[in-house]
């Protein structure tokens, strides 16, 4: 076998394209600065050289690594995927680059990955929900990393956050169920210890209810883990209960399509003789049959925002620190009048 020729230098590529190395340097680093004829030059040489720029060595030069860093609770939920999507795409236009990690809703072992991301040199981090170890705030503020929170939004918040109201938008379903004669529900909730968006919105849930003269008892909630096979499971006890509900109200669009298969598959019509809601408003929500009715989250508007707020601020600037997104209430066909009210 032939020994593969030596890796491309910078020197190399500005070689081939006619240019000095200070403006290779600059079509990587930052490619705005440089006109498109000389970039494409540039670009060309460096497709043609196949060269790949070393990163500790421009980490070494620029003192930035260049990438972010983000903690998500866990890579097994759908309800993540767009935001991180969005947010990585932001990052990648900006020319930097994204390395995620998750906690699997443990606090200590989102402190270990933030020290883990901190220890490779990232220059920002991304983190979900306003609640976790103090320590993490420590890290960040000693080494003067930006971070930003994502997943939630309290206006009153003392950390930089980009999100929604997770109470406020949790009141919205159980409002309009009401209006529409309701009175005997329950909720699937997902897990709440550790998990402060979970806790604002079955709070918000409970709440709405309680505005409403409706006492939404202990017995009728159940908190499992956000899968397909816990929200069936749930929804089958609730089903069995001494009490059925007409109307039940789930935290996320994962654990209401459990609870709407379940149903089909007990033979109970959706929504004649109970009404399912979610939350975040998936892309299955309103393909399934019947439409999932649920609070429509703008993740993708959420992770391009938090994503360009740590651009801003690596950038010198002083963006919004709190910046809230709205959400909004989608009426499908999982949802409608009990049927107690539509024979009377």
């Amino acid at each position: 076998m032939h020994k593969p020729n030596k890796p491309a230098t910078q020197g190399d590529v500005a070689k081939t394209a006619g240019v000095s190395t200070a403006t290779v340097s600059r079509v990587i680093n930052t490619p705005d600065s440089v006109r498109m004829p000389v970039r494409k030059k540039v670009l060309n040489a460096i497709n043609e050289l196949q060269y790949v720029a070393d990163a500790a060595a421009r980490a070494l030069a620029s003192k930035r690594s260049r990438c972010i860093g983000a903690v998500i609770p866990t890579l097994a939920n759908a309800i993540f995927a767009d935001g991180i999507e969005s947010f990585e795409t932001q990052l990648n236009e900006a020319g930097l680059s994204l390395m995620l990690a998750s906690s699997s809703y443990d606090a200590q072992n989102e402190l270990a990955q933030v020290r883990t991301l901190i220890e490779r040199g990232v220059d920002a981090i991304m983190l979900v929900g306003l609640e976790r170890d103090v320590s993490i705030y420590a890290l960040l503020l000693q080494r003067e990393i930006p971070y930003v929170l994502t997943w939630a939004y309290n206006k009153h918040c003392c950390h930089p956050c980009v999100g929604f109201d997770n109470y406020a938008a949790a009141k919205l379903i159980p409002s309009h169920l009401v209006g529409l004669g309701h009175h005997k529900f329950a909720a699937i909730s997902g897990i709440t210890k550790g998990n402060d968006r979970a806790l604002a919105r079955l709070k918000g849930m409970k709440n709405s209810l309680t505005e409403h003269g409706i006492t939404l008892a202990d017995e009728a909630i159940i908190q499992c883990n956000y899968t397909i096979e816990e929200g069936r499971a749930a929804c089958r006890a609730l089903l069995n209960s001494d009490q059925p509900p007409t109307a039940i109200l789930c935290s996320n669009d994962v654990l209401a399509t459990g609870a709407l298969l379940e149903c089909q598959a007990c033979g109970i019509e959706v929504p004649r003789q109970v009404s399912i809601a979610g939350f975040d408003d998936l892309p299955i929500s309103a393909n399934l049959t019947p439409s999932l009715t649920t609070v429509h989250i703008p993740f993708k508007l959420m992770g391009q925002k938090a994503a360009q707020y740590l651009i801003d601020r690596l950038a010198g600037n002083k963006p919004d620190p709190r910046q809230e997104l709205d959400v909004e209430l989608r009426l499908r066909n999982s949802t409608g009048a009990p049927l107690i009210a539509k024979l009377g």
